[in-house]
């Protein structure tokens, strides 16, 4: 039987650091895209990672297909937007930072007070320095962002006021990729594609999931893969619509991968069930990986697992981040941006989740083929010489035989020996060979 060769983090340090730096390269080249849950901007994001992943497949859903209790709403396209103050200056200018306008913002060209102006005007007090992001999906209005600091520097008079944007017919575009495996039983990965330059939410997602796609299309597998990229929400929501009783049938795990660049510590979101086999890999491995990381609720989701997790719906799907969306001070603002996330934070991340899917992959029930005690030492597999103490390599052989009864899987026998799973595969391995262990079908 072929097992998948598993691939540890420090194999290759070099390799490594070229990987890490391919991931955070292409969050900067990601970085300058409108982005909003339609529009040009998702197209252009998409067609880059198309060059990544040339079998990405782009997917249009015309404007008011009903999906589920939500329609796709109109497609938002933004070429431009400023605010010119009394003296002329250009005081807040799209073009350097697009959080400046408010998501889905209206046309406008006109001259108007600053009284008036403030009404559409928004600000964090509590962040002074930061430009918010702010959306309005599905009700028309326009609006600009700006630091509370600038806000308080505005002057009495009339100000220009410049939206160059359209609402229309169009589209919501989203990109698929299935990797086929050698059983049509499926894992699951998503990430959104919606948000405009921030850099842990949400340029990381697409980032990372992009190069695990690329390492599962070189690996030998034993399932398929369904990988999306869609804008957060309204697209899980109409991806769902379009497949969800092929995804009920065929998916036994997954993970919703968001805010997966900063060097802070990991975050586990369980599914609703809170006890399916991507909860417990999930665990499993950032127990060995980051002892300290935080275990959330499900009461705390906030992505799209709301989405696959829902009632009916109940996809096996947990959510594996750094710091999680919502619990650090940068998340949703200018703050967010390319000095958050690191090329090293991004790794670990792309690290942990290559190692859950390596442990849904070789997560087996093996038994035992000889009745009572091998002898061990005839295979070569234990010292002849006995008298001393075993070796950890030969130990732990041993206690897999002893614990492979037909019915604990290779996690529950890693967690029971208080052991990564992939740090066993090797003895595992030999046991195959040697005919000590049959895998239970």
């Amino acid at each position: 039987m072929k097992i998948m060769k598993v691939v540890k983090s420090n194999d290759c340090s070099k390799n490594k650091k070229i990987l890490s730096n391919k991931i955070y390269n292409l969050c900067k080249v990601l970085w300058p895209f409108a982005r909003s849950i339609t529009g040009n901007g998702v197209r252009e994001t998409l067609n880059i990672i198309k060059q990544e992943i040339p079998e990405l497949t782009i997917h249009e859903v015309p404007t008011g297909t009903q999906c589920f209790d939500w329609k796709v709403p109109r497609e938002w396209n933004i070429r431009d937007a400023y605010v010119i103050a009394p003296d002329g200056t250009k005081i807040i200018d799209f073009k350097i930072n697009n959080l400046h306008v408010v998501n889905y913002s209206i046309p406008i060209n006109q001259t108007m007070s600053l009284s008036e102006l403030q009404l559409h005007f928004h600000s964090l007090p509590d962040q002074p320095d930061a430009i918010p992001y702010v959306t309005s999906y599905f009700q028309e209005r326009w609006g600009f962002c700006l630091s509370e600091n600038q806000r308080k520097t505005l002057i009495e008079g009339d100000y220009q006021v410049f939206i160059d944007s359209d609402l229309s017919d169009g589209s919501l575009t989203y990109g698929e990729l299935i990797i086929p495996g050698k059983s049509e039983k499926e894992i699951f990965l998503s990430t959104y594609t919606c948000h405009p330059s921030m850099a842990n939410n949400e340029l990381s997602g697409p980032a990372v999931t992009t190069y695990l796609a690329k390492w599962i299309q070189s690996q030998s597998r034993e399932y398929t893969y369904r990988i999306i990229f869609v804008p957060e929400t309204i697209g899980s929501i109409c991806y769902l619509s379009k497949n969800i009783h092929e995804m009920k049938d065929k998916i036994i795990a997954g993970y919703n991968i968001t805010c997966v660049g900063d060097d802070n510590s990991y975050s586990y979101l369980p599914s609703r069930n809170g006890n399916t086999i991507s909860d417990k890999v999930a665990l499993h491995i950032l127990k060995n990986v980051n002892p300290e990381f935080v275990h959330y609720s499900y009461l705390d989701r906030g992505s799209d697992e709301q989405q696959y997790c829902s009632p009916g719906v109940d996809l096996p799907i947990a959510t594996v981040m750094r710091t999680k969306y919502g619990e650090y001070e940068e998340y949703h603002t200018s703050l967010d941006d390319l000095n958050y996330i690191s090329p090293e934070g991004l790794f670990g991340a792309y690290d942990v989740l290559t190692q859950c899917i390596q442990c849904i992959e070789l997560n087996k029930v093996y038994k035992a083929t000889i009745l009572c005690e091998p002898q061990m030492g005839r295979r070569g597999l234990r010292p002849t010489l006995g008298g001393s103490a075993l070796e950890p390599d030969v130990q732990l052989m041993s206690d897999i035989l002893a614990y492979a009864d037909g019915k604990s899987d290779l996690l529950g026998l890693a967690d029971q020996f208080n052991l990564s799973m992939l740090d066993m595969i090797e003895s595992v391995n030999i046991l195959v060979r040697e005919n000590l262990l049959n895998e239970i079908k």
